[in-house]
């Protein structure tokens, strides 16, 4: 492995291990419910999942953040998710496709169902702002897996842009998917070969067949997709991309070309692309992304 990768993934490691940290009592209340509420008062003191915050005329719509395969509503976006708050947001994260017996990874339930979590997330995040719209960004399968909700679920009504960080819109490969698993420590002796999302995200599955028929996008939404040639588990990186109206695809490396983050550190690390995320939210106010953004 080139060292800059082994670093990256050592630096992602950590950042994990830091989530893990914060969620380790979550993770231990699982079996009497509290898991959620746990994780929601660890991110509110970081500055999100606050249900007081009203949005600004400067930002009117709340953004919801869908965390990607073995991930949760804390480690995906300890950096992101700040950074969006500081620049005025109210920000929202939620934790989805839980499996029985798997406690802090999410994720791994049928894509479809976890598309249905989101559902009732977006609606509880808009009645408590009172918006119209959110705007929905995604790291990985959470990139994804909010289009079934726009398509099949009547999203398309309350969300105006879905912004997708390395997100796997048609398909990857199980092998692909396998990569993940050294930056989540222990996932590997929790899970066994029936784990329903990695099986609907292989290129070609049933889910994903359902889902690109017809076309990729849905009328009324903006999509943004944010890629890295250095992908690792989406590959060719160019397959995360849309095509459709209202569709903007962009490589952070065409941007700064020294960027070399790969899958995990583009959703949880990259600046380059969580300033593309900002301008994808206000695109009215957007500034050129440079190595230095």
């Amino acid at each position: 492995m080139l060292p800059w990768r082994r670093a990256l993934r050592a630096l992602a490691a950590a950042l994990l291990v830091t989530g893990a940290v914060t969620l380790a009592p979550a993770a231990t209340a699982a079996a009497d419910g509290t898991t959620a509420s746990t994780a929601s008062a660890a991110s509110t003191s970081s500055g999100w999942n606050d249900y007081g915050c009203k949005p600004s005329a400067a930002h009117p719509r709340p953004v919801v953040l869908v965390h990607g395969t073995f991930g949760n509503s804390v480690d995906n976006w300890l950096v992101l998710a700040p950074y969006l708050v500081k620049r005025g947001y109210c920000v929202y994260s939620l934790d989805y496709g839980q499996l029985t017996g798997v406690p802090f990874f999410n994720g791994l339930g049928p894509i479809d169902k976890s598309a249905e979590q989101l559902d009732t997330f977006v609606d509880k995040v808009l009645a408590s702002t009172g918006a119209k719209k959110a705007d929905l960004v995604g790291h990985s399968q959470g990139g994804m897996m909010p289009r079934y909700y726009l398509k099949f679920l009547g999203g398309a009504a309350k969300v105006n842009a879905l912004v997708g960080l390395a997100p796997d819109n048609h398909g990857t490969t199980l092998l692909g998917l396998t990569r993940l698993l050294p930056y989540f420590p222990g996932i590997e002796d929790l899970l066994t070969t029936n784990t329903p999302a990695l099986a609907d995200q292989i290129a070609g599955s049933p889910f994903l067949t359902k889902l690109n028929a017809g076309g990729d996008t849905v009328p009324g939404v903006r999509y943004t997709v944010i890629a890295t040639r250095y992908d690792e588990v989406v590959t060719p990186y160019r397959t995360q991309f849309l095509d459709g109206p209202g569709v903007r695809n962009v490589t952070v490396q065409d941007l700064c070309p020294v960027d070399l983050s790969e899958h995990v550190a583009i959703g949880i690390l990259d600046r380059v692309a969580h300033h593309e995320v900002a301008n994808a939210l206000d695109p009215a106010h957007a500034t050129p992304s440079t190595c230095l953004s």
